[in-house]
């Protein structure tokens, strides 16, 4: 067995493709497929499962990727304590909904830049299954999703709550309903609605909310950045959790404002999850506890 093995299968595993994985090990395919079957062989089970739409880790694979992790950060340690300089820098990966972005996921990735330069963040804008699906595969590290208050914790990962909201009601500054304190379902029901797609937490928030009631017109969209711009081009509103929205740079230029629901007590929940596993990156560790310590900031304003 070669330490290489064990880098290549946790990339096919983080990329959910051996093409990608290939592309980016600059291997040729065929190649990097050899070597993780040849990886197969020796130790006797299937670690992914090859379908069309891309290579997953299996369920053999995922009991066994606690110690495929356990290895490399060993060899990490090994490296650095033998001072290489040409050490490959660990990458980290996070899933996020798009929740919070300004005033929480920007300065946490310039803290954690300034602290360990060497150390890549890929930061990929999924739905929710996805970000769970992935941590619990290996192909994120951390994922940033909403809760509503009450929800359960998906089996399989560890869950952090960041940042604790109430949903609002987006729209531009100019929008006959921002001279009002309150915005009613009615008027929602009254003017082009726009809407995350299903998989979100906000689809599922607002069909609940419109209690099977159509508005006049809707849109359907990935992420609440997405969201914002559509509001701040006069598509329509958007509702989110107001830490989606408080900072924003198109709130702060004026461009969009954002208004209460009457009569909504619901909570929303920034939870930051990771994968339940003995071992975890250090990288991956360290960023968790950036994450945690600017949420704790924002909460004591």
């Amino acid at each position: 067995m070669r330490t290489e093995q064990l880098e290549y299968l946790a990339a096919v595993t983080r990329l959910g493709s051996l093409r990608r994985a290939a592309d980016e090990l600059r291997l040729s395919q065929p190649a990097l497929s050899e070597t993780v079957r040849n990886l197969e062989r020796e130790l006797g089970v299937d670690l992914l499962e090859r379908k069309r739409s891309g290579a997953t880790m299996s369920a053999a694979g995922r009991e066994l990727l606690p110690h495929i992790v356990s290895v490399l950060e060993a060899v990490d340690r090994l490296r650095a304590a033998a001072g290489e300089q040409h050490r490959v820098s660990r990458m980290v990966r996070v899933g996020t909904v798009n929740a919070a972005t300004v005033p929480l996921l920007i300065p946490v990735l310039r803290e954690f830049r300034a602290a360990h330069p060497v150390t890549q963040v890929e930061v990929v804008g999924a739905q929710q299954p996805e970000i769970r699906r992935g941590l619990v595969e290996g192909g994120f590290d951390l994922g940033l999703v909403n809760h509503l208050d009450g929800d359960d914790v998906p089996a399989g990962v560890e869950s952090t709550q960041l940042l604790s909201g109430r949903p609002v009601v987006c729209l531009r500054a100019d929008s006959p309903l921002a001279a009002r304190s309150v915005v009613t379902v009615e008027d929602l029901l009254g003017v082009p609605l726009i809407a995350m797609r299903a998989g979100y937490v906000m689809h599922r928030y607002v069909h609940r909310l419109l209690a099977g009631r159509t508005p006049a017109f809707s849109y359907s969209t990935d992420g609440a950045e997405m969201g914002k711009l559509l509001v701040a081009e006069g598509l329509g509103v958007t509702v989110l959790p107001d830490f989606s929205v408080v900072g924003d740079p198109l709130e702060r230029s004026g461009t969009i404002v954002h208004r209460p629901l009457a009569d909504e007590k619901t909570r929303v929940l920034l939870m930051l999850q990771r994968r339940r596993a003995d071992s975890v990156p250090q990288a991956a560790r360290e960023l968790h506890t950036t994450f945690v310590r600017r949420a704790r900031e924002l909460s004591a304003r």
